[in-house]
């Protein structure tokens, strides 16, 4: 694909005897925003882990900004950024804390002004000198996030972006990222089981199931191809696919 931000070839990942990813390709645009989907233990998190390097895979090659992840992972790695709600900060710190310490370990020149701006973006003002450990799941996703912006990075890499977030705040989210996006040009690779935030935020989808890539294209194309007036009935499609081939009844497996 050219001008790919994400390249991945051959991509496997084993725990013992299990097999969590499975000999999977795909690159990913620049500029684009893509999701992997997929049910629990379809291979998401392991995935983006490895192309983090927080795991190192059991075969394959990973390629960021054109680098080798298993060799210079160092020259991009000021480039990119995570965020995960199922990531604890240390709990003892405050929010402003424990953001002023990424911001130092990130080599940010100017922390208090680039606190200050995330801070009120994501309406973090009222929690910014609460400790880590007395804030709501939702609260922990938007100082999840506020630390993945901190260096303003190229791509963007979120596990279940606005996991425990309220309808209204997931909703400001979404546009949040949509114009950060906007104003960036910065690709984004994000893990959800939130279809409708799926169809809204993405131009590329890429469907695991037991580590294997079963389906890709646009939200469009997938609806086209399965018949199907949404993402989450092409989502359920692909999982009862899963339990045909074990001989199960899909219905009695929903009940």
């Amino acid at each position: 694909m050219p001008n790919s931000v994400i390249t991945v070839e051959r991509l496997s990942k084993r725990f013992g005897d299990v097999t969590a990813v499975d000999e999977v390709s795909f690159s990913i645009a620049q500029g684009s925003t893509a999701a992997l989907l997929g049910g629990n233990g379809a291979g998401k998190t392991t995935t983006l882990a490895m192309l983090l390097g927080l795991l190192l895979p059991s075969r394959g090659r990973i390629s960021i900004f054109g680098e080798d992840m298993l060799r210079h992972r160092y020259r991009v790695l000021p480039r990119m950024n995570f965020s995960s709600p199922y990531i604890d900060l240390p709990h003892r710190l405050t929010v402003r804390e424990n953001l002023t310490v990424y911001s130092r370990l990130y080599g940010l020149p100017h922390i208090k002004p680039r606190l200050a701006r995330l801070a009120h973006e994501l309406d973090l003002e009222g929690i910014f000198n609460r400790t880590y450990g007395q804030l709501s799941s939702g609260q922990r996703t938007r100082v999840a996030l506020a630390k993945a912006l901190l260096n303003q990075p190229e791509l963007l890499l979120l596990d279940e972006p606005t996991a425990s977030l309220d309808p209204d705040s997931a909703d400001y989210v979404r546009g949040y990222l949509e114009t950060y996006q906007a104003g960036s040009g910065a690709t984004i690779l994000l893990a959800s089981h939130n279809m409708s935030e799926v169809e809204r935020l993405c131009d590329d989808v890429i469907i695991l199931r037991a580590g294997k890539i079963v389906d890709r294209g646009t939200p469009r194309s997938l609806l086209d191809r399965y018949g199907r007036q949404n993402m989450e009935e092409v989502f359920i499609d692909i999982a009862r696919e899963r339990y045909l081939e074990f001989g199960v009844e899909p219905r009695k497996v929903a009940k």
